[in-house]
């Protein structure tokens, strides 16, 4: 049923090959020029198509939720536990400050050694650290939980 209706169709494509073919074998000096430079365009096409990359999207990673921490910790357990790592980022401050206090007192000599006046740079230098502390934002209050943990 479909083979008739096709074939009885405007959209048949023997004819357009038969009208091709009696063409094609015609003796015509410039015939195979003509069929090279029509095939061009379409060869053209299906080796870009052939030469593109397409990458898909990535897969989606799977979450893995933090393990290492116990789930059924007490409110109690938690603020013990923010107490020690408080205190393990204060000794990592005053250890970060005596290291700064150190490099000035090595540049103070070595200033000193080169003649320069280190007193009055030392003045400058405070007053500029004392001109950040003002402009930058004071520390945020701790949280009640927190402050009643202690």
């Amino acid at each position: 049923m479909f083979s008739k209706s096709f074939s009885k169709s405007r959209f048949n494509p023997v004819s357009g090959f038969a009208d091709f073919w009696n063409e094609i074998r015609r003796p015509q000096p410039y015939r195979l020029p003509i069929l090279a430079l029509s095939i061009l365009p379409v060869a053209g096409m299906f080796y870009w198509g052939m030469n593109s990359t397409v990458y898909g999207e990535p897969e989606r990673p799977k979450v893995t939720y933090i393990t290492t921490l116990d789930p059924a910790r007490t409110d109690a357990e938690i603020a013990a536990e923010n107490l020690a790592n408080q205190e393990v980022r204060d000794l990592r401050a005053a250890e970060e400050a005596r290291i700064a206090e150190a490099k000035r007192n090595m540049y103070k000599a070595l200033g000193a050694a080169a003649g320069m006046d280190v007193e009055e740079i030392e003045r400058k230098a405070e007053a500029e650290r004392a001109a950040e502390a003002a402009a930058s934002p004071a520390p945020a209050p701790k949280p009640a939980s927190e402050s009643a943990a202690q």
